[in-house]
């Protein structure tokens, strides 16, 4: 049987295929960020425990599970999900958002207690001219802000990921300042923020490019690097992919790419197109339940033409389309299937190609779906069922498809 690799030039890798600069991870913002989102509700906390053990399972780094700074509410459900962390084992790290203010990072000493387990501060404070302009801050408060924070941290073996918001807008040389005091401080992490989605994946690149090389390279390599993106110009997942490239490591996003205005890179997608990078080799296979318990979970539903996990992603039932794929079944290769009419292989994700009826299909589609549903394909009974198709406005439903055979 022919390797499906051998009959594809693959374009992408001309010029040499770009690799991580070092393990590649990843930080789930689907219960922090991703709940900022205008349009979700905020789960129970059962919801929120399922969802951690997915996560795990899919292989994901870790979660950040909220602002303890919010008191409440928010604050009791951080405690179960560490100690939910604790108690199964998982392997996903506990991390939680907190301004630059010592009042902000004082529960999660004590969360951590309790819990039994390390939790991350991610620290993080405003970098832009023009935040810095609107909120009437000075370079020389930003940097006490972040002197007081991160002492506390220090004080009390804290890990910390120091957080700029809206890097991707930030002159150098204020980066390059809050950065180098965060790292003398003892941050273990520094994490580059395009916080509006203004970032092409040039700019990502360029702006991770210069931290890594400016600044981290020169005070501490074992710095990790994170990236954090929005999608207001739908160029999440292209900026993360450039992001690493350029020398991330760990880069962010939420399930279905909820979160603040139009959201965050979508976590989701991000897995698939890391392991099609050949950069992880994470079991993708509980993708479509991850979407799923996120969806029910914050009540936002899946877009048929999502791709990959959406209802549509791997079915046709435009003729031609759907000859070449059963063709491709029909020799017994599911690979080849799964590679003749589509950029992602569906078994990646533990789904399959599906074969459906409607005004643009043939013959094969009628033949094959008859077959599927253990029904004899005879001459009579495909055409019926393809005269149905041709005179219907979509795609049959199994239920139509059995009328029309009959």
């Amino acid at each position: 049987m022919v390797r499906v690799e051998e009959l594809i030039h693959d374009w992408n890798r001309v010029g040499g295929l770009g690799q991580p600069q070092g393990k590649l991870m990843f930080d789930d913002e689907t219960l922090r960020d991703g709940l900022q989102s205008p349009s979700v509700v905020d789960p129970p906390i059962e919801r929120k425990l399922e969802l951690l053990h997915v996560m795990d399972a899919l292989g994901i780094h870790t979660a950040n599970l909220g602002l303890p700074g919010a008191g409440g509410r928010p604050r009791e459900d951080i405690l179960r999900m560490t100690r939910e962390i604790a108690s199964s084992r998982l392997a996903i790290g506990a991390n939680v958002a907190c301004r630059t203010v010592v009042s902000d990072i004082e529960p999660v000493v004590e969360m951590s207690q309790k819990a039994g387990i390390p939790i991350e501060v991610c620290a993080f404070i405003g970098s832009s001219t023009i935040r810095q302009y609107a909120e009437d801050w000075s370079l020389e408060r930003m940097l006490q802000n972040t002197r007081d924070a991160l002492r506390f941290c220090r004080d009390h073996d804290l890990p910390v990921m120091y957080v700029t918001e809206d890097t991707s807008r930030a002159f150098p040389e204020t980066i390059r300042a809050l950065y180098s005091e965060a790292i003398e401080l003892g941050a273990k992490r520094v994490c580059v923020c395009d916080t509006v989605g203004h970032s092409t994946p040039q700019g990502a690149a360029a702006v991770v490019r210069f931290v890594k090389t400016e600044i981290v390279d020169r005070l501490d390599p074992a710095v990790g690097i994170d990236w954090h993106g929005h999608r207001d110009r739908d160029l999440g997942i292209a900026n993360c992919l450039a992001a690493i490239e350029a020398g991330a490591t760990r880069v962010h996003g939420a399930a279905l790419g909820i979160g603040e205005r139009a959201g965050n890179a979508p976590m989701d997608l991000l897995l698939v197109n890391c392991k099609l990078q050949g950069w992880i080799d994470n079991d993708l296979r509980r993708l479509p339940e991850y979407v799923r318990k996120v969806s029910a979970a914050v009540g936002v539903p899946i877009p048929s033409n999502y791709p990959v996990l959406g209802g549509d992603a791997f079915e046709t039932g435009t003729g031609v389309h759907a000859a070449a794929v059963i063709k491709a079944f029909r020799k017994g290769d599911v690979a080849l299937a799964d590679a003749v009419y589509s950029g992602v292989p569906a078994s990646m994700v533990g789904l399959e190609q599906k074969i459906g009826i409607g005004p643009m299909s043939g013959k094969s589609n009628v033949v094959w779906c008859l077959e599927k549903l253990g029904l004899d394909p005879s001459e009579e009974r495909v055409q019926r069922v393809l005269d149905a198709g041709k005179g219907s406005k979509r795609l049959l439903s199994e239920a139509e498809i059995r009328a029309a055979a009959k």
